[in-house]
């Protein structure tokens, strides 16, 4: 049974109720991503179908039946350990319905909510609410280390964590700014306490200025940069890919940009990650 009494005809992984992120009523799923996760989580009887195809044919019916009903609708990746970790916590019975709705409607996993916009569920989806839940992850650990400012509203953010994202988001500006036309992949790493900080994210620069990025991506990359600059803490970004568009009459080139920072701010320099060697980048105040 979901949260505002209607029972979900299709899949049992489900909860619906008032998102903490958004105004008015939504529904919020949560998906099985893998048929490894899928056959884990049998014995809690979340799902019906009698295998993972099954069970992917009966979530596509049951969010489009959301769309219709609903309008807002969210999702984000049904972890069975991550669930088995929170019912063993909160003493909870995972085999319980409301054991999945407290679950899935967890303030503190918010992070993790995709919006479903009718996107096919093989496709890019179930990869993006698997890197959201990673991404998540990561969210809750920059919050840490800027003391809880990530998520406070406006009025009440330290203004010390306020102006180290603002240089934050103005630091990833001006990379793609400066990078011009082309597809690039962007990294960046922070050296944090409790773990390495990481984010990515994929970008579209097309000739007339326009950028296209996921917004979970945009959020991740500047609050890893905010943490690491508010902590001045050790950190690479890394922007690689081709340059170039169809209006500069082909002529693309491949680019490995890196920038390293001893907490303070980022300059060009020779960078390694996630297996990607880079030469030193253009300089960040030379871009307007």
């Amino acid at each position: 049974m979901s949260r505002n009494g209607r029972t979900p005809r299709s899949s049992r992984c489900t909860a619906a109720g008032r998102s903490a992120r958004q105004e008015g009523q939504a529904f919020v799923t949560g998906i099985l991503t893998s048929r490894a996760d899928f056959e884990r989580a049998r014995e809690w009887q979340l799902a019906e179908a009698a295998d993972y195809d099954g069970y992917l044919l009966d979530t596509a019916v049951l969010l489009d039946e959301a769309r219709r009903t609903f309008g807002l609708v969210q999702a984000r990746m049904f972890h069975p350990e991550d669930f088995a970790d929170f019912c063993l916590l909160h003493g909870l019975d995972p085999a319980e319905p409301v054991a999945r709705d407290r679950y899935l409607v967890n303030p503190a996993l918010q992070t993790q909510l995709l919006p479903y916009q009718g996107e096919e569920l093989t496709g890019d989806f179930i990869p993006r609410l698997i890197r959201a839940r990673e991404s998540g992850l990561t969210l809750r650990h920059a919050d840490l280390l800027v003391d809880g400012g990530l998520f406070e509203a406006d009025e009440e953010t330290d203004p010390a964590v306020k102006r180290a994202y603002q240089s934050a988001a103005e630091l990833f500006r001006r990379m793609l700014v400066g990078a011009g036309a082309g597809t690039y992949q962007f990294r960046c790493a922070v050296e944090g306490p409790g773990g390495r900080l990481t984010a990515e994210a994929r970008i579209l620069h097309w000739e007339d200025g326009v950028v296209r990025i996921n917004d979970e991506d945009i959020d991740l990359v500047v609050a890893v940069l905010c943490a690491g600059l508010y902590r001045e803490l050790p950190g690479a970004a890394l922007l690689h890919g081709t340059q170039g568009s169809a209006g500069a009459c082909g002529e693309y080139r491949q680019v490995a940009w890196a920038w390293q920072s001893g907490g303070a701010g980022y300059r060009p320099a020779t960078a390694r990650l996630a297996g990607v060697e880079a030469e030193p980048g253009f300089s960040l105040g030379s871009v307007c």
